[in-house]
């Protein structure tokens, strides 16, 4: 069965990379929650939190905290949702672990789980994708 996270890492699917190291690739969410919504996914196919590494999950939240650090400085965020679903039952869509980081703004109207409402283009993704790349650049 064909995993998009899979097909994004091997390069055989498009995404806006705002973030690359050896473990993990941070890119842009296709289908934001909001503006400047981020994922973090481990380059190596883990269906969720169950099926991580030791050694992977150990460097999520420090990479957590520096796109969140990034989405704050550079887009002006209020606060941040950090989200990540486990199974079926948890609404998990995609089964390839990965950590939902969306910035928050006052009366943004975001709601988490739940079909979006935002608004966005692939334009206004890919010049956010910049704006966080550059940021996460000056964050190393």
């Amino acid at each position: 069965m064909s995993c998009i996270f899979c097909d994004i890492m091997e390069n055989q699917s498009p995404a806006f990379t705002v973030y690359e190291d050896d473990i993990f690739k941070v890119i842009m969410d296709r289908f934001p929650a909001g503006k400047g919504h981020a994922l973090i996914i481990p380059k190596e196919h883990h269906v969720d939190i169950f099926d991580m590494p030791q050694y992977v999950a150990r460097r999520l939240y420090p990479l957590a905290q520096r796109v969140a650090l990034c989405q704050k400085e550079i887009l002006g965020a209020d606060g941040v949702n950090i989200v990540q679903n486990n199974g079926r039952a948890a609404v998990q869509a995609v089964f390839h672990f990965h950590l939902h980081v969306i910035p928050r703004f006052y009366d943004d109207n975001v709601r988490i789980n739940q079909p979006t409402t935002f608004e966005t283009t692939l334009e206004a993704i890919e010049a956010n994708a910049k704006l966080l790349k550059e940021g996460m650049e000056r964050r190393i």
